[in-house]
């Protein structure tokens, strides 16, 4: 049995890092994280199954698999694409199965597009759907109702993926979180109790990772202090793990605030060599996180705990969240300020977004407060699908975009590193790279990331730099490369006027459109322009029969090419026909505009596909919408 596993492109928000990952890092890293969940599921297969993993945020997805099954993983944010491969792929002829966690969430959203739905924790419905595929009886809907025991999940298959892709390698130990915040879904898959993997299992996966020279490892628990007994057994083993292996690696995880009031806690954290840890802080304001049940973020000072941990050489990764009942126009304000004086450099901020399922929505549906059709799976958008109580949906907008062009100002970025670094006590923080791969990197921070800042950057950048401490030289320019790379997705997706960015897609349509005007009257060419609210237009072109691509490819790259590097539009080519004589000249074309790949949307039939080699990670491939 052959099985192919999908786990579909991410639409770019502040997590894909893309800015550092294209400029900054080493030339080979494509993304962050791997498809933990993909590698774990191919682990589950019977052992006569021959599985493969396409991560399609760092290769291009076959289009023509030999392939028994085809399965497909997604979030919220995946949904799209993860619904056009399913409804691609299953027009061709092959078995689809949809799963991942919004597939868990809202499985009903997947039967009429695949032919199985996994829906829930794996470990157990996922062996069931092999044996009755294999008898040919398998179900429309696998859903686990019951309690996985994580003793019984296997060592994933990292050895099925591309690691050195990867900027982190996924590792997990618990699911579930004790906490009741309103508007998680944590809880609502996996419970309040959270279940562990057993140490021994832990060890296996670091030996797999250790063979396959992994040092970066990031335990994705939804909140790895969940059971604090059991987490301090974790630690002890993983530093006596680290002693025996000469401490190879380096861990991050995802922990609440309340980190900050173990003491014992935060020093085997240190001694086990974990860097950093995301806490999601939502709030500086009280009644807010009282209001989101948030109430472990209310025991103390939460500036103080901030510190706290950073005494012990932790730094922080945080969440925030506008948009609480209790929120008023005073709130970005609030924000601001906290964040600066807590020194969060990577202080991710997000609308809040009732996500199906959760108490949140459930509640704001009934209050009739739920906006429909709306985004509900990326609050890193100038968009959300809540209607705010205390401030209008426009003034939400404006404070949030207003309150990142704060954050990234250059002189609020050192100020933020000097907050931070006077309370950050001898930091864990160490590259994981080689010498002249460092050298490398910060060679291109200077050009990518100074120099376009000019006199000002540079001088901020001085400032924020502890020079009685050299070894804090790399932390800054860490610092500097997480915030510029914020900057830069802030730069292209909250723009603050994008009617007036907008009339220069209008130009460059114009343009093609003096260029090429005997085609447009022959109906051989169409140009036209979409103008959407809070977000960059789109310039579409259509290329038909008749229309000479060899002369509009030649001459129209650079007009595209140039809308694309001054504006943050996007494009659609949809090509209708296409000789082989004019391959080279599209491949001339498409290797022009593949730096800005994940702006282009390429739209061919399966005749042309069938003649070129569209790399699905660089480029958005229209495949069928259904």
């Amino acid at each position: 049995m052959k099985l192919l596993l999908i786990n579909p492109r991410f639409q770019e928000s502040f997590w894909s890092f893309k800015w550092t990952i294209e400029k900054i890092l080493p030339y080979n890293r494509r993304t962050v994280n791997p498809p933990l969940g993909l590698a774990t599921l191919a682990a589950l297969c019977p052992e006569h199954w021959e599985v493969s993993i396409v991560d399609e945020n760092v290769e291009s997805v076959p289009l023509e698999p030999d392939a028994d099954i085809i399965g497909i993983c997604g979030m919220g944010i995946q949904f799209e694409r993860q619904k056009e491969l399913l409804t691609f792929y299953r027009k061709k002829g092959y078995y689809v199965v949809a799963g991942g966690s919004y597939a868990s969430l809202c499985p009903e959203l997947y039967e009429p597009i695949a032919d199985t739905v996994v829906a829930g924790e794996a470990e157990y419905i996922w062996r069931e759907f092999c044996q009755d595929f294999e008898r040919g009886k398998p179900k429309k809907l696998y859903q686990e109702t019951g309690e996985v025991d994580l003793t019984d999940s296997p060592v994933p298959r990292f050895d099925l993926l591309k690691l050195d892709k990867y900027e982190a390698i996924s590792l997990q130990f618990s699911r579930g979180c004790p906490f009741r915040c309103e508007f998680c879904d944590i809880i609502v898959m996996f419970g309040r109790k959270p279940r562990t993997k057993s140490l021994e299992q832990v060890g296996r996966e670091l030996d797999m990772l250790r063979r396959l020279n992994i040092s970066n490892v990031f335990f994705v628990d939804d909140n790895l202090i969940g059971n604090k007994p059991v987490v301090k057994k974790l630690l002890r083993f993983l530093i006596d793990y680290q002693r025996e292996h000469n401490f190879q690696f380096r861990f991050g995880t995802e922990a609440s605030l309340n980190l900050a009031q173990d003491d014992e806690l935060l020093r085997l954290f240190r001694e086990a060599n974990f860097e950093w840890v995301f806490i999601g802080i939502e709030s500086p304001d009280e009644n807010s996180l009282k209001e989101t049940l948030k109430f472990q973020n209310t025991r103390q000072d939460m500036i103080s705990s901030i510190r706290k941990i950073y005494s012990y050489g932790i730094e922080i990764l945080a969440g925030f969240i506008i948009g609480f009942d209790n929120d008023t126009v005073e709130i970005f304000e609030k924000q601001y300020r906290f964040i600066q004086e807590s020194g969060i450099q990577a202080a991710m901020v997000g609308l809040l977004t009732a996500v199906p399922k959760t108490p949140l929505y459930e509640r704001l549906q009934k209050e009739g407060r739920i906006i429909v059709n709306a985004n509900s799976s990326d609050n890193t958008k100038l968009g959300t699908n809540i209607i705010p109580k205390r401030m209008t949906y426009d003034e939400m907008i404006r404070g949030y975009r207003n309150l990142y062009y704060r954050l990234l100002d250059d002189a609020s970025i050192a100020e933020r590193i000097k907050n931070k670094l006077r309370y950050l006590s001898n930091p864990l923080f160490r590259s994981v790279y080689p010498l002249k791969e460092q050298i490398g990197v910060a060679t291109r921070f200077f050009i990518y990331g100074l120099l376009p800042g000019g006199i000002s950057r540079i001088y901020h950048f001085l400032r924020s730099i502890p020079f009685s401490k050299p070894r804090y030289v790399p932390l800054v320019i860490k610092e500097w490369i997480i915030a510029l790379s914020m900057r830069d997705y802030v730069d292209r997706h909250f723009v603050e006027e994008f009617e007036t960015l907008n009339s220069r897609v209008n130009k460059y349509a114009g343009l093609l459109e003096r260029a090429f005007g005997s085609y447009l009257k022959g109906g051989t060419l169409e140009v036209s322009v979409n103008h959407f609210k809070n977000a960059a237009a789109n310039l579409s072109i259509s290329l038909r029969e008749g229309l000479q691509k060899r002369e509009f490819f030649v001459k129209a790259t650079g007009y595209i090419e140039s809308l694309l590097k001054n504006t943050a539009s996007s494009v659609t080519l949809t090509i209708e026909d296409l000789d082989e004589d004019e391959l080279e000249y599209l491949n001339n074309f498409l290797k022009r505009l593949s730096k800005y790949g994940d702006r282009v949307y390429i739209s061919v039939n399966e005749r042309i596909r069938g003649m070129i080699n569209i790399d699905s990670s660089v480029f958005n491939l229209v495949l069928d919408r259904g």
